[in-house]
């Protein structure tokens, strides 16, 4: 007999990306895949997203459209991709990406492999992709456990909460929800996605995912291409009360290695940077540093050496 092929689901949330949403469906669409479902949320567009993307349903039955009456963020939108799902697996596209067509069975095919050697109970897979930027920059993302090694449990909790990165351990890209795969019963495991956070959602996700044991692999080929845009959802002040709701989230975690001071100053330095307030920022990487010299010199060395240089790409010609 031949196997039976698995459902597997794309989720697509959609929020006024009346000018991109044609492509990422046709991108879930056109997946080599041969079992397929795609679920789209529109999350209250204001645009004519949600008119977009009921046409499409009209001429593919493979697509479902839910609508959210109201805005009520990307972690609720996901949330009720994880309701309406139907697949054993559960691949996440953003509105804005587009993916290659053998994402899904690529995905598919890694997690399967890796469960057999492993007998790993949680596996979240990553796509390994490419960043595009409007100057033209072009940003490889390799994506985390894609080489070794695979980061597990709370090695995972600990870079994503504070930056902790043993020797050996590939975290790569991290943890974006546009590039995750994992079976429908591991997203159901961690409990979906907190929808008190407008940001940051997919980072807290893995957290929840690593604290329960989860193995967080990666495709060695690169399969999607994430369109690098701002909008409101990315502005530096949500970006940071997500993060230091994060944080307090696992304040508890954090104290018993006596990290959660540190980590709140260095969440006040991103932020500072990232609202263009470089005096103050300045300031309070200073202040961090009086109080945690060496972790705050090794932190920088590590991260903020790599990020000025990636930022000088990102603005050239622009």
């Amino acid at each position: 007999m031949m196997p039976t092929i698995p459902l597997i689901s794309v989720g697509v949330t959609c929020y006024n990306a009346s000018d991109t949403i044609t492509r990422a469906i046709a991108s879930a669409a056109n997946q080599d895949w041969p079992n397929l479902e795609i679920v789209v949320v529109d999350d209250g567009s204001t645009d004519d997203s949600l008119e977009i993307v009921s046409s499409l349903a009209r001429t593919d039955k493979r697509i479902r459209v839910v609508a959210h009456g109201a805005n009520r963020g990307c972690a609720a939108a996901r949330n009720t991709i994880l309701k309406e799902a139907s697949g054993s697996f559960l691949a996440f596209f953003d509105d804005d990406d587009a993916s290659y067509p053998e994402r899904i069975r690529r995905q598919y095919e890694d997690i399967v492999a890796y469960e057999k050697t492993t007998g790993a109970q949680f596996v979240a897979c990553y796509a390994s992709g490419v960043r595009h930027y409007p100057n033209g920059y072009q940003m490889p993302m390799q994506a985390i456990g894609s080489r070794p090694a695979v980061p597990v449990g709370t090695v995972l909790a600990d870079y994503l909460l504070a930056f902790v990165r043993p020797r050996g351990v590939f975290f790569g890209a991290g943890t974006p929800t546009c590039s995750l795969m994992a079976r429908s019963a591991t997203f159901a495991a961690v409990g979906g996605f907190d929808v008190a956070m407008r940001r940051q959602e997919d980072a807290d996700f893995a957290v929840r995912l690593g604290m329960l044991g989860g193995h967080f692999i990666g495709t060695s080929e690169s399969l999607f291409i994430q369109y690098a845009s701002v909008g409101s959802e990315k502005s530096a002040k949500s970006e940071h009360e997500s993060l230091v709701h994060l944080l307090s989230k696992n304040r508890m975690y954090l104290e018993e290695r006596g990290l959660y001071g540190y980590m709140l100053g260095w969440a006040e330095v991103r932020y500072r940077h990232f609202n263009h307030e470089p005096m103050k920022a300045f300031n309070a990487l200073l202040r961090l540093g009086l109080r945690f010299p060496s972790r705050t010199l090794r932190h920088f060395a590590v991260s903020a050496i790599g990020r000025y240089r990636h930022e000088r790409k990102i603005y050239a010609n622009g």
